[in-house]
């Protein structure tokens, strides 16, 4: 491998983890428009880095033109431009990106005819100002893998709010928010009610950013942001997740749960689920996070704030949660006769409400 000397050191785990779940969200958003025959789709990347580490680990451009090579078959047939927006404002980092990335298209040279790709090597703040509109106009996806509290800022979350066709992944050093949110600097930037979130314990802390952040969205707002946290050592990192389209949040939210089967929410056991599996075996069991979301549920059904699938699968979303954990509840509920619906399956999936549209209700039995 020709960079083994691009970065001063090896990305760390980390930072692998939080490339991978932005990958992992490329590769499932890149065939989702592709496959609807838009005229073009964009993706940008406002902390492009230099392409790989020292190690040659590959950073976040080049992930993104192997998620684009996976699906340059169809690219081509479909006759989709796929505009690829890249940045780096450090002047050294940039050349070394451009290497990496032109070295990449030269042995790929079919996903540089797929593809039309820029550079740039300007300040975020003015960029992100300058391509808003190309943003507004088509398909887009955007990273923002930051470093620095200005960054935080909620102005660029509530100009991609005003996005419809756009998700984001916002990377944040919530530790920053803890040490720092009190003060004057970084209220400038992002005003938060530190008193709230000192109210929760430490490892809560990305989950507490995005309550602070939501808070500063519209009221009207089709917005949702969903965390990833990820802790190192003493510190507390995360993914910002925002979409508008409930399909966008169906397929993040599959990601999340993939990486931790437990939460969705984090790379450890931010809820204490184990232990609390663990104090089961001597009596009364505290519920885990998927159990208190299937009694939320159940609850919610028996006192008929929820109705039919379309409401439920809604509420899935909202909640952060996967179809499946609703539909196991459900069908436990039918089998002991406390509720019934037509067929085996209570249709909780973005086809059955968004797709076909087809609709089917809950009735009560018994309370």
């Amino acid at each position: 491998m020709a960079y083994k000397d691009l970065h001063d050191k090896p990305f760390e785990e980390n930072t692998i983890a939080k490339l991978e779940i932005f990958e992992d969200y490329a590769q499932a958003w890149i065939p989702t428009f592709v496959m609807q025959n838009v005229s073009s789709i964009c993706i940008f990347d406002f902390f492009a880095g230099t392409g790989y580490d020292k190690n040659g680990v590959a950073g976040s451009p080049i992930r993104i033109l192997d998620k684009i090579k996976e699906q340059v078959i169809s690219i081509f047939q479909r006759k989709v431009k796929v505009r690829v927006f890249l940045n780096e404002f450090n002047t050294e980092k940039f050349e070394l990106l451009k290497k990496s990335c032109e070295e990449y298209l030269k042995i790929n040279d079919y996903v540089g005819q797929a593809i039309e790709i820029n550079y740039f090597n300007e300040d975020f703040e003015n960029l992100f100002h300058k391509l808003l509109p190309i943003i507004k106009d088509f398909p887009s996806l955007v990273y923002l893998d930051q470093n620095g509290i200005k960054f935080l800022s909620e102005k660029y979350i509530l100009e991609l709010e005003k996005m419809r066709q756009t998700d984001f992944l916002y990377f944040a050093s919530a530790s920053y928010l803890w040490r720092f949110g009190d003060s004057r600097e970084f209220k400038a930037h992002l005003d938060v009610e530190m008193s709230e979130v000192k109210s929760e314990p430490y490892r809560f802390v990305h989950r507490s950013f995005i309550n602070q952040l939501k808070k500063k969205l519209p009221l009207n707002t089709q917005l949702k942001l969903y965390p990833f946290s990820l802790k190192k050592g003493a510190n507390i990192y995360g993914i910002i997740f925002g979409a508008s389209h409930p399909l966008a949040v169906d397929k993040f939210l599959r990601i999340a749960w993939k990486r931790n089967e437990i939460n969705g929410e984090a790379n450890f056991d931010i809820d204490d689920d184990n232990l609390k599996k663990q104090r089961s075996l001597f009596g009364n069991q505290p519920l885990t996070k998927i159990e208190a979301f299937q009694e939320n549920v159940r609850n919610k059904i028996l006192n008929k704030e929820i109705v039919d699938n379309f409401q439920l699968f809604g509420f899935v979303l909202e909640e952060g949660h996967l179809p499946k954990h609703a539909t196991e509840i459900l069908r436990k509920m039918k089998s002991e006769g406390e509720i019934w619906f037509d067929g085996k399956f209570p249709l909780i999936t973005y086809e059955n409400v968004y797709s076909i549209k087809r609709k089917i209700s809950y009735l009560v039995l018994k309370k």
